[in-house]
């Protein structure tokens, strides 16, 4: 699903990263971690195609990433990517279900109001589809992160620190149902972390 070669991202003269070759594919897990400064961040905003790396190549189903325009690019992420990242940028104004309507329409001009209620039911969030994300917990909160990055089925699902600002049952549901939706969407599950608790829930692990 989701394979590099020879990746290399350079800031400046004096930092720069050298990654290891990775494969991760459709259905399965993987968490990449690692101390401060070994550059997890920057390798989930590459394979999201946040950055462009200085050299080496991202294969999504067999598209290099790297090769793509900008717009080609926004569009292929829209279509295949579902990022949750550390802050979820919610719109303030929109209500749940509206914020999850919104990406899809982003993606194709359309609301999948069916689809994004189906997935609030199965994170559990039916009762909150009306409220405003600010009414919402944080565990709740990166719930709503999770559905609106499924919302139109990525190929790919990447998780930036899910769940460090989560308590120890907060974390436990978001890392199940990380890894049973990534599954169940046939999606390729990738979280950069910190957190040890993971570790205990997904075993294939890179060490950067």
């Amino acid at each position: 699903m989701i394979r590099t070669q020879q990746l290399l991202f350079q800031y400046n003269s004096e930092t720069q990263f050298q990654f290891s070759d990775l494969q991760c594919k459709a259905g399965e897990a993987t968490l990449i971690t690692g101390a401060s400064g070994t550059g997890k961040t920057t390798l989930l905003h590459l394979l999201g195609g946040l950055l462009k790396p200085t050299s080496g190549a991202i294969f999504i189903n067999d598209v290099n990433i790297c090769t793509l325009s900008a717009k080609k690019l926004d569009h292929f992420r829209g279509q295949n990517i579902g990022l949750i990242l550390q802050k979820a940028y919610f719109i303030a104004s929109l209500t749940v279900l509206e914020n999850i309507e919104l990406a899809s329409w982003l993606t194709d001009n359309t609301k999948k109001r069916e689809k994004a209620i189906e997935l609030l039911s199965l994170l559990g969030l039916e009762q909150s589809a009306s409220k405003l994300p600010s009414q919402l917990s944080v565990g709740q909160q990166q719930r709503v992160s999770i559905a609106r990055a499924l919302i139109n089925q990525p190929k790919l699902l990447l998780a930036d620190e899910p769940t460090s600002s989560l308590d120890d049952e907060n974390a436990k549901i978001v890392a199940e149902l990380l890894a049973t939706l990534s599954q169940k969407y046939n999606a390729a599950l990738i979280i950069v972390t910190h957190d040890q608790r993971l570790k205990e829930r997904f075993k294939t692990t890179i060490e950067l």
